[in-house]
Order: structure tokens, then sequence, then C-alpha cells
């Protein structure tokens, strides 16, 4: 927006100028109260999720130390992580939900698992073929044959 300095601005032209000043600024503090509210959603979200990931940790230290018979030493030697973090993040965990973990854990290990057939890669294959010993006959221009080899 320009100043008109060749001469006084009239009262239309002044009250345009305070309507678009007034509407800016309620545009700004609109998208300000929207980004606002999607950083606060955002921030809600990865709590959450945080907040899932940490009690999933915690479950599945319970569940391995209690395969291992609680055996923190070994677990931490097998996991790299300190034995008193394993201790402390298993601590939580009710036995009770360490062992519906550890059944789940051992339906999936008994689902059998689908297999798929797998088709032979061509280039096996013709591999495979070339490596026959049988000379494969070539035709050639007088349609007389030859051997390839």
């Amino acid at each position: 927006m320009s100043t008109n300095s060749a001469g006084p601005v009239s009262a239309s032209e002044l009250r345009r100028r305070v309507r678009a000043a007034e509407a800016l600024k309620a545009k700004t503090r609109e998208m300000a109260a929207t980004n606002a509210l999607t950083a606060r959603e955002a921030a809600v979200k990865a709590a959450k999720e945080k907040e899932e990931a940490d009690v999933a940790a915690r479950e599945a230290a319970a569940v391995v130390l209690r395969l291992f018979d609680n055996d923190a030493e070994l677990v931490s030697e097998l996991l790299g992580v300190p034995a008193e973090e394993l201790e402390r993040e298993a601590k939580p965990v009710t036995a009770a939900r360490a062992k519906e973990i550890i059944e789940s854990l051992r339906g999936r290990a008994e689902r059998p698992r689908p297999t798929r057939t797998r088709k032979p890669r061509a280039d096996t294959v013709d591999a495979a073929s070339s490596a026959s010993s049988a000379p494969t006959p070539v035709v050639t221009t007088d349609d007389s044959r030859a051997d390839a080899a």
C-alpha cells in the first residue's frame, strides 16, 4: 500500500485502507491460531505415540526377562542394554500382562507360515538348458543343418 503524497486522502479511501489493514490483521490472527492448533494436535499425537512405544518397550523387556528366567545379565549381554535399565523397564509390567504377551507370541510362533511356491528364475532355466551336453542343431541359410558346437 503506497501513500498518496499528491494530496489529501478521501474519507472513503481512508475507510478502505482501515478495512484492508483490519482484514490483514484478522487473517494473520486466524493463521496464527490455526498454526497453534495444528502444532498442539501434532504434539498430543506424538506424546500419545511415545507413550504407546514406551509401554511396548516396557512390556517387551518384561517378556524377554521372563522368557530367560529373569537372567538380567544374560539378556543385558544379548541386547546390549544395561541390566539395571532392563529391570527398571520391566518392573511396572504385571506378571499377568507378561504372560498374555508370551501366550500371544507362542500362538504366532505355532501358526504355520504361508509358503509361496517359487517359480524358477529365467536365468537359472537358461543356464540349465545351455549346460546340456547335446549339441544344438543350427539351420543355415541354405536350409542345411550344422552343429552349433
